[in-house]
């Protein structure tokens, strides 16, 4: 009789080292139905009664998963119509599932089992660490053709959640999100301006993030003062790492699995062979004349060439957020461009001051430039022979035709765009 009435009461447990969350959100009519599936471990507060040691008792455990669920998904999770938070939901159904259970394929199915069908028969020998828990909650909202977020907060669930979300709204295609732990507010279906201020932001974080970019672009305009010869070489730079970041997001770039830690491995060398080139440059200046002179010829090319190398860096950090941008790709990519490019200024516009003044009161120049390219070479070499050593653990074929086929599709986009850049350079020539 007093473990027919156990009462709940917090536990110590331990945090799941991993932890998958599977989410289904589709408006009907004036209600939001969400629907969550979390292994039944992460909620920690509880303790499910159990027999024989480490099963669950299926009886008396489906009272307490309907208070689980309002406990730690209720509260984990704040959804928005039109931008306005919506009320606490009403929790239409929950039950316990066994592993093994594939009603989440689908909304439909989901639904079915939540709602009509039979609970897992008490006999079944099913352990705490291995069940799920399912639920239904139902948001009331003023029309099913509004425009909704999302804030989840499911990090608390383990150590490393992954949420895997399909929405569906009517008359549109089921959209499929994936993140990592908390990402903050999620536009379901954004306007073009908020996924353009979404991806504004995130190209001015990943730039002022990419300690391997910003030293690469500092090395790059170490020698430079002349403010034709830095507007020269950076818009090669961002023309450059414009192209491949379209052909990326458009898939024309290379999916093998060794692709990503070969760009990675370029970037650590072209900032080894900038930093080089400004000592080679410096050492060779006459003193009196300036390193410039000697150091913006080609340089522009050098930028463009490294650039579209960049470009594939930059895609790599932009693939896992492009979901997020809806139905407006282009204008996102864009926005993510005009990210970086922003990220990029404001660094030029504080460094390139403080070059001036520290050569002119501080040290020679060409000194400087030597010591400081010094600095760069040492912490870049140590970056390409460890991405090099993990490169090489990768088979390096190049036989798949297919992948052959979106790197020549890439390079005659380069081309193309690398001989008009050249043919207005002949009509144009740049101040040095």
């Amino acid at each position: 009789m007093m473990i027919a009435a156990w009462p709940v009461r917090p536990s110590a447990h331990e945090i799941p080292s991993a932890a998958s969350v599977h989410a289904f959100l589709r408006p009907v009519g004036q209600t939001l139905h969400v629907l969550l599936r979390v292994p039944l471990v992460s909620m920690r507060d509880f303790n499910f009664p159990v027999r024989e040691g480490v099963m669950l008792d299926l009886v008396k455990v489906e009272p307490m998963a309907r208070e689980a669920a309002t406990t730690w998904l209720a509260s984990s999770l704040t959804m928005l119509e039109d931008d306005r938070a919506l009320g606490p939901p009403v929790l239409a159904g929950a039950r316990i599932s066994l592993p093994s259970d594939r009603s989440f394929e689908s909304y439909e199915a989901a639904v079915r089992h939540i709602t009509t069908d039979r609970p897992v028969p008490p006999e079944t020998a099913l352990p705490v660490t291995s069940a799920l828990l399912d639920v239904m909650f139902d948001y009331p909202i003023q029309s099913d053709r509004a425009r909704f977020s999302m804030d989840p907060n499911f990090a608390r669930l383990g150590l490393r959640v992954v949420t895997v979300l399909r929405f569906e709204a009517p008359d549109a295609p089921e959209r499929a999100f994936e993140f990592t732990g908390d990402p903050g507010l999620i536009r379901l279906d954004p306007r073009w301006h908020q996924a353009a201020l979404t991806f504004v932001r995130l190209g001015f974080e990943h730039i002022l993030d990419g300690i391997d970019h910003l030293l690469f672009l500092f090395c790059l305009v170490l020698p430079l003062r002349r403010f034709g010869q830095l507007v020269l070489v950076v818009t090669a730079f961002t023309v450059a790492h414009s192209i491949t970041l379209f052909c990326s997001a458009f898939g024309l770039a290379p999916d093998a699995l060794w692709f990503p830690p070969l760009v990675e491995t370029l970037i650590a060398l072209s900032i080894v062979y900038m930093a080089l080139e400004n000592i080679i440059v410096a050492v060779r200046a006459r003193a009196g004349e300036g390193v410039a002179p000697q150091a913006v010829r080609g340089r522009w090319m050098i930028a463009f060439a490294f650039g579209l190398v960049h470009g594939f860096g930059f895609s790599f950090a932009l693939k896992e957020t492009l979901q997020f941008a809806g139905a407006h790709l282009v204008t996102s990519l864009f926005a993510f461009n005009v990210g970086v490019e922003l990220g990029q200024l404001l660094v030029l516009a504080f460094l390139v001051p403080l070059l001036a003044v520290l050569f002119k009161r501080a040290i020679e120049e060409r000194l400087g430039i030597i010591i400081a390219s010094a600095l760069v070479t040492h912490t870049a070499w140590h970056w390409m022979t460890d991405r090099g050593a993990a490169l090489l653990q990768y088979d390096l074929s190049l036989t798949d035709p297919a992948m052959l086929a979106r790197l020549l599709r890439v390079l005659m986009v380069v081309v193309a765009v690398g001989g008009g850049w050249w043919l207005w350079r002949g009509f144009k020539k740049p101040s040095t």
